[in-house]
């Protein structure tokens, strides 16, 4: 008997001692983490579908703390660094519990770490979707203790990576300029990708990324790591790899710690953002559909929707935005078949009128010298148009000359003892949101518009100001670490209540230009500006980084005036509106201005764009023809509907050389067992027809042998009314409509 129970025990001890392994899957992607209770969690494997088995047969799986803090082998990357009330920095984590839930399209793993050393854990959590391949990354820190702790290090997520011959795909940029896509072999060593602006991400750097596992990056093969970290603030994305051949790459990423220790009080927890991950073994495209796909149908707010075409009266009017202005603009808007008018900055103010950028923000007020019969006469006016109503706010925002600064100083982001840093104009300043009375004052604004006027349609937030002074007047002395993260997490608060309250009406994110790129901001926002900068030259390219990460619809693209106001380049209209069709097409420029034959032109455009929107805003992008590579002579990219039964195809050509040699360009994710009728959409020669137009070819033909790129040089000889401001063969274009037979 004594026998048989010393048996049973061994037995017992060593079923106890075999490691338990936990898998999250989608429809192409396997996550293994290893959870045994009282031992340190362990990152096994991520990457196309597989067993554990399987990847070890493979020589992929690996053995690697699932989230490395400070402590055990502190010359390790490590994720987490926390200082607790008696100083101590070290901790040791092992598994305490682990629990899977599944809800809708998603199954949650949550693995909750205990630290052995003091009462505090951490709650790692893994959320995949079924439908597509996406896993989502994030972490929670709970004090469990009755004294406060201070976070110095708080990633969201670590991942390890067995490549060492990896190559990095990264967005820079600064206004007017943003969203350049930047290839880089990752090299040993610590590379950083960060912002320090405080209320907004995307200048220098953007927090999304893709690291090809076998060098160079490929558009259509290869296996890409492709991530984006949804946080509105400052953030830090590292890849640490270590020149060790046993030591894998580490990516982490999430809140950037610097000058933010986070005081966590006793029996509180923090939340981290969350790092979307997917994982593609058929190159960045792949990995780009795929984010597109889960945005629109799981993250943006009425991302499966369509959006309007629309004229925006910034660049046309900038602050004159007089009465007379506005009607006429909109009039002319409806009449070319858009959609919707907005009315930019300029209409608000009355002790200080907004003439310019020096003052009246704060002040949301309607300006009756500008609009004497107010805003409810012009949204009434434009809605008898047939169209919608959209004005412009910048919520967040003060100047030093407005009646809410005079009643409110202390309201601003500030030292006390430093004189304010302004921004725009010289004297904005940003309205600190960890005050609950300017929380209530942001949201008043908006709902104040929306209850007085609720057939406002678009509101076109603005944001021109990063965080200058990272200073409170509101946090005690004690809590000023935490106003990086408090700040942000109280702005995501207010636009909860702000979309509480008012689901329905579109708000376009902007931020001097695309700032606000960000997926944190997208359950809240259904588009974002792009860029100030309207050249069509410099928005394609930016418009080609963008769509690595963000789908079109939700990228508002405007045809500006034919001379730039900022590059002072002459371009065709034609160009002009095509580069705006590869995503959300609006204007940006006063209608008034165009001839007879452009104002023709300009309806055709806008008719036909809406007959292709569907594919364009809601369909696969794949592209074709890089504009930042080779001689970039050319760029080219199609869309394909879910069903493969319909596609459009976009070809620029942004240098002419004489006697350049006909491209031939491969169209790709169409069907190849169907046929397709090509035709051209929205020529400019009603009369002069492509010779493929009207031909029907296979999917087949079109993907393997592609088709040569239309002559664009021999249809603009001779006088034509649409071309009499083209100087050059440069900037010609082409769009085709492809609908299976």
């Amino acid at each position: 008997m004594k026998k048989l129970l010393l048996l049973a025990i061994s037995l017992l001890t060593a079923i106890g001692s075999y490691a338990e392994n936990y898998t999250i899957s989608t429809p192409n992607n396997t996550l293994i983490i290893e959870a045994t209770k009282g031992k340190a969690a362990k990152f096994r494997y991520y990457g196309t579908t597989a067993s554990l088995e399987e990847a070890k047969a493979l020589g992929k799986a690996m053995r690697y703390d699932a989230f490395h803090a400070f402590g055990h082998h502190a010359e390790l990357p490590y994720a987490a660094l926390v200082k607790f009330p008696d100083g101590d920095n070290a901790m040791d984590l092992v598994v305490d519990g682990v629990e899977q839930s599944k809800e809708g399209h998603i199954t949650t793993l949550c693995i909750t770490l205990k630290d052995t050393l003091h009462p505090f854990r951490l709650q790692l959590c893994y959320a995949a979707y079924d439908d597509c391949d996406v896993i989502k990354f994030s972490t929670k820190y709970i004090n469990d203790g009755k004294k406060p702790v201070v976070l110095q290090r708080y990633m969201s997520a670590s991942l390890p990576v067995l490549s060492k011959d990896c190559s990095l795909l990264s967005l820079h940029g600064e206004n007017k300029n943003e969203c350049n896509e930047i290839v880089e072999p990752l090299g040993f060593g610590t590379k950083i990708l960060s912002s320090q602006e405080g209320n907004r991400t995307a200048f220098p750097t953007h927090s999304s990324f893709m690291l090809s596992l076998e060098g160079g990056m490929h558009e259509n093969s290869g296996n890409v790591i492709a991530g984006t970290l949804a946080w509105i603030g400052n953030f830090t994305i590292e890849f640490v790899n270590a020149a060790l051949p046993q030591r894998p790459t580490v990516i982490m990423a999430g809140i950037n710690p610097s000058a933010s220790d986070y005081t966590l009080d006793g029996g509180s927890s923090l939340k981290t953002p969350e790092l979307i991950l997917s994982y593609s073994n058929k190159g960045k495209g792949q990995a780009s559909r795929t984010l597109h796909y889960w945005a629109r149908h799981h993250h943006v707010l009425d991302g499966t929707k369509l959006r309007e075409v629309l004229l925006n009266s910034w660049e046309g009017v900038r602050f004159d935005t007089t009465q007379a202005n506005m009607e006429s603009m909109a009039t002319d808007i409806a009449a070319l078949g858009g959609e919707m008018f907005v009315m930019d900055d300029g209409w608000f103010g009355d002790k200080y009128p907004r003439d310019n950028d020096k003052t009246s923000l704060g002040d949301w007020v309607v300006c009756r010298k500008k609009l004497p019969e107010g805003i409810g006469a012009l949204v009434k006016m434009v809605h008898s148009k047939g169209i919608k109503f959209g004005i412009w706010i910048e919520p967040e925002m003060v100047n030093t000359k407005s009646e809410l600064y005079e009643k409110h100083p202390e309201w601003v982001l500030r030292h006390p003892a430093i004189e304010p840093q302004t921004g725009r104009g010289g004297s904005q300043l940003l309205l600190d949101m960890t005050n609950p009375k300017v929380q209530d004052f942001v949201f008043g604004v908006v709902d104040k518009l929306m209850t007085e006027h609720p057939d406002i349609d678009y509101i076109k937030w603005d944001n021109n100001m990063s965080m200058l002074d990272a200073s409170s007047q509101y946090l005690p002395m004690s809590r000023q670490s935490n106003l990086s993260v408090d700040f942000n997490l109280a702005t995501i608060a207010t636009l909860e209540r702000i979309r509480a309250a008012h689901p329905k009406v579109i708000i376009q994110l902007c931020a001097s230009g695309g700032t606000r790129l960000n997926y944190g901001f997208m359950p809240y926002f259904q588009e974002v500006w792009t860029s100030d900068m309207t050249d069509p030259l410099h928005r394609l390219k930016m418009q080609w980084g963008a769509l690595d990460f963000y789908p079109s619809n939700i990228l508002a693209a405007h045809v500006c005036s034919h001379n730039n106001k900022y590059t002072q380049r002459h371009t065709p209209l034609k160009f002009r509106f095509d580069v705006a069709s590869m995503c959300r097409l609006g204007v940006e420029m006063v209608p008034a201005t165009f001839t007879p034959a452009e104002r023709e032109y300009a309806k055709r455009a806008i008719a036909e764009y809406k007959q292709i929107r569907p594919i364009v805003q809601q369909g696969d992008l794949y592209k074709l023809i890089s504009p930042l590579e080779g001689s970039r002579e050319y760029a080219a990219l199609n869309y394909v509907n879910s069903d493969k039964s319909k596609a459009v195809v976009m070809i620029y050509r942004l240098l002419y050389t004489f006697g350049m040699p006909h491209r031939i360009v491969q169209l790709q994710g169409l069907d190849p067992e169907r046929n397709y009728r090509i035709r051209e959409v929205a020529s400019e020669f009603e009369n002069e027809k492509l010779a493929i137009e009207g031909k029907v070819i296979s999917g087949r033909l079109l993907m393997e042998e592609g088709v040569v790129i239309p002559e664009l040089t021999q249809r603009y000889k001779g006088n034509h009314p649409i071309n009499e401001l083209r100087e050059s063969n440069d900037y010609r274009s082409v769009i085709l409509e492809l609908v299976a037979e």
